[in-house]
């Protein structure tokens, strides 16, 4: 065999070793560059801003942590969150972002580089994508080699299924969570290699620092040990596997316990079981081994057999018992949702309504992925071919990540990159299949009649007397063809010219058409990335005819008159979409935000929305409201508005006053959600209906009023407030604020009262009009 390219004999091996990695660091610069600069979007079209909902709280409470230190953010206890209850920081989140922004901010102040935080917190995302590109390539280079990696930190640098969640401004815990998965990951797999207990620290430090960033460490906590568990099924169970296991779990558990908010939870929910059985069952398999070197085959077989029964069935006793005790916490909700997608809907509605908690669509995927979606499979099966166990760990990797992407949109993020690497390692070998192409050595060349004569005779000998003639003319034929072929491969000056897959033609077109694939890669990426994941939720853009770009800030525009006009005690009421930007951004008191952990109360709020006025003022007067907030987007086409997400709100409180709320209620006799006035009178009345349409057809002059959401025309009589009274609504009604109305002074009902004082009014102006009329 000899190369298609061979390098010049002058050029010494570490010549070309050194020239190799000089090339890769600075293709590795390269590509952290577009990773950065591909996540710029959002701050070059917009500003530099925090995006979505829950950023606005990891910004605030950085910014704490910045302020007054870590201690005083570890015992932070926010009133203003969840009023009257409000909640212990500290204690309730993975405080591994803050942690960081705050390392990265003290960095830079002791060298006098005054640096914001905000700014910190904005471009945290796309510094830490370069930092996911080079653990990925590590990684995929433990798989393969190094230009598999480099392809692999390509591709999830900018491939949007990993973009979606790291644009500048994303500041949410999956902007560094996923370079410590796949670092832990390539540190498990150097560990499983080596053998080294010190990989194998390292890969709990690292899952570790997972645990106290980002919730989605479980799936590191159940990758490891179902890999483990296959390759002792496999019977590939080696002192290697021992270490680096038994230092990762040990390690690993003991540190993740000293996060607060995970505190026992490793030995005492279900979820980390799997982790802590894998554990003892390498205990076993290591003794069984031990015994083997010291008993007879025979006893062995005997012993062994005996001890697995009783250890599986103490084990699986043990842990019947201890879940039923209620020592170990059974499955919850949330992993249910991920085996039955019906079931939150169902059970836990509050689950079911967050948008990215919904089955992934199949155009998502291309979307996502594009081309690496075909060469995934490709790379799957390249794994096979080898199966050492780094690679089973990557057959297991897409087949559960594969399933999980399917029921849940969000958990696409951990799909990508096992998509990438598997990529990598599949156009990895193509290009090398292709461009570093090896051929055959060339068939000595021999003389025709010699070739004919030769050929004749074996031809003779291998068809008998029967048919020699036959014969004689077959191998006169096939001698000719290859001295045809023989002849062709040569050049005018003597040099061969390939053909098939060694021929320049064939890799020409291959290569050619995988830098085509490639590039219309990059455009996807670009156009994905700049028009789908790269515009704030509090900032919305839209076209004008002449292609320039509308800005509609209504969101800042509602908290900015609630920062300037209300109180500073003053609470408002919302979804609890809603909270933590109006926390961030108005520094008012909420009833509900993004946290979710208190699902009445919650309710509570579906409730007060989804009732009439007068049922609805109680609840708003126990709990203080000041002022509602809600988001209508029936005038300007804004389909992310209440009314499309009350549904959600009628369904979670129907889960806590089925007696008093029900869906049914709020559709047509015919099954039909409608806003116009074949609504339903339950639909009508409530609080939200009327707080969405309240003036909406003054709009229109005495025309048709159309809902450009629902395509629906509203009545020309709009609906009227009596416990409530609009207070500000934004440019485009995106944000409309109602101020809740005090007591009468006389004691008498709101609607009675606001009844009386317009037939005051009436009965006042009468006299007025008359004494006119007779002058």
């Amino acid at each position: 065999m000899s190369t298609a390219y061979p390098l010049p004999t002058n050029i010494s091996p570490s010549t070309v070793a050194n020239t190799a990695s000089l090339l890769r660091i600075v293709a590795f610069g390269l590509i952290s560059a577009a990773a950065i600069a591909s996540r710029l979007f959002a701050v070059i079209n917009f500003e530099s801003i925090i995006h979505e909902f829950d950023p606005w709280f990891n910004y605030r409470a950085t910014r704490v942590l910045a302020a007054k230190g870590f201690y005083e953010f570890w015992n932070w206890f926010d009133p203003t969150a969840w009023y009257p209850l409000g909640r212990v920081v500290g204690g309730t989140v993975y405080p591994g972002l803050m942690a960081t922004s705050g390392v990265i901010y003290n960095f830079l102040h002791y060298f006098n580089l005054p640096v914001d935080i905000r700014n910190i917190c904005v471009l945290l995302a796309p510094g830490f994508s370069a930092l996911t590109a080079w653990a990925t390539y590590m990684f995929t280079a433990e798989m393969k080699d190094p230009s598999a990696g480099l392809l692999a930190a390509a591709f999830i640098g900018i491939v949007p299924g990993y973009i979606s969640r790291s644009v500048a401004g994303s500041y949410d815990n999956e902007a560094i969570a996923i370079f410590l998965l796949m670092f832990t990951f390539y540190l498990w797999i150097k560990a499983l290699k080596v053998g080294s207990a010190l990989y194998g620290a390292l890969a709990a430090v690292f899952y570790f620092y997972m645990v106290a960033a980002w919730g989605g460490y479980a799936f590191i906590t159940n990758m490891i040990p179902v890999h483990a568990l296959v390759l002792l099924l496999m019977g590939r169970f080696s002192g290697r596997l021992y270490v680096a296991y038994c230092s990762w779990y040990v390690i690993g558990t003991l540190s993740s316990m000293q996060v607060p908010f995970v505190g026992f939870q490793p030995v005492r929910t279900s979820e980390h079981m799997g982790a802590l059985g894998v554990f003892g069952l390498l205990q076993i398999v290591a003794f069984a081994s031990l015994v083997r070197s010291h008993v007879s085959s025979k006893q062995f077989q005997n012993l062994l057999a005996i001890s697995v029964v009783t250890m599986g069935v103490l084990g699986a006793g043990a842990f019947v018992v201890m879940t039923y005790k209620g020592w170990i916490a059974p499955w919850t909700g949330r992993f249910y949702s991920l085996w039955d997608t019906g079931y939150a809907k169902k059970y836990i509605p509050i689950i079911a309504s967050v948008s990215e908690h919904q089955p992934t669509a199949w155009p998502s995927f291309f979307m996502d992925l594009q081309l690496l979606i075909f060469l995934f499979p490709a790379g799957v099966v390249m794994c096979f071919r080898e199966l050492r166990d780094e690679h089973v760990f990557v057959i297991i990797y897409a087949v559960v990540a594969s399933y999980f992407a399917g029921v849940m949109v969000r958990l696409m993020l951990t799909l990508t990159p096992v998509v990438c690497v598997s990529a990598a390692v599949a156009l990895s070998t193509l290009l090398d299949t292709y461009v570093e192409a090896r051929e055959p050595d060339a068939p000595e060349e021999r003389t025709e009649a010699n070739g004919s004569n030769a050929d004749g005779k074996k031809a003779k000998k291998a068809g008998g007397a029967v048919g020699s003639q036959a014969g004689t003319a077959a191998a006169a034929a096939a001698s000719s063809t290859i001295s045809d072929l023989v002849s062709a491969t040569r050049s005018s000056a003597g040099s061969p010219r390939q053909k098939g897959i060694w021929g320049a033609d064939a890799r020409l077109v291959i290569i050619l058409n995988a830098i085509g694939m490639l590039v219309f890669f990059v455009f996807h990426c670009t156009w994905v990335t700049s028009n789908a994941y790269s515009s704030p939720s509090v900032v919305l853009a839209s076209t004008n005819p002449d292609g320039s770009q509308h800005i509609i800030d209504d969101y800042r525009e509602a908290y900015y008159w609630l920062r300037m006009n209300t109180p500073q005690d003053a609470v408002v009421m919302s979804w609890w979409d809603y909270g933590y930007q109006i926390a961030g951004m108005a520094d008012r008191v909420t009833l509900v935000d993004n946290n979710t952990w208190n699902n009445t109360h919650i309710a509570t709020v579906g409730k007060a929305m989804s009732s009439p006025e007068e049922v609805a003022y109680p609840i708003l007067r126990k709990h203080d409201v000041d002022y509602v907030l809600v988001i209508f987007g029936g005038l300007l086409g804004y389909s992310g508005d209440d009314i499309n997400k009350f549904l959600w709100m009628v369904r979670i409180a129907q889960g806590v006053w089925p007696d008093e709320i029900q869906e049914p209620n709020y559709f047509t006799p015919q099954g039909e959600y409608r806003v116009d006035d074949r609504a339903s009178e339950t639909m009508r009345t409530s609080l939200m209906y009327k707080m969405s349409y309240y003036r909406f057809s003054e709009l229109y002059g005495g025309g048709n009023a159309v809902d450009r959401v629902r395509n629906q025309q509203i009545p020309k009589v709009g609906p009227t407030l009596d416990y409530l009274e609009e207070a500000f609504t934004t440019e485009n009604w995106i944000v409309r604020i109602y101020k809740v109305r005090k007591e009468d002074a006389l004691g008498r009902d709101l609607k009675t009262a606001n009844a009386f004082a317009q037939g005051k009014k009436r009965k006042r102006g009468k006299p007025v009009s008359r004494r006119r009329a007779i002058v």
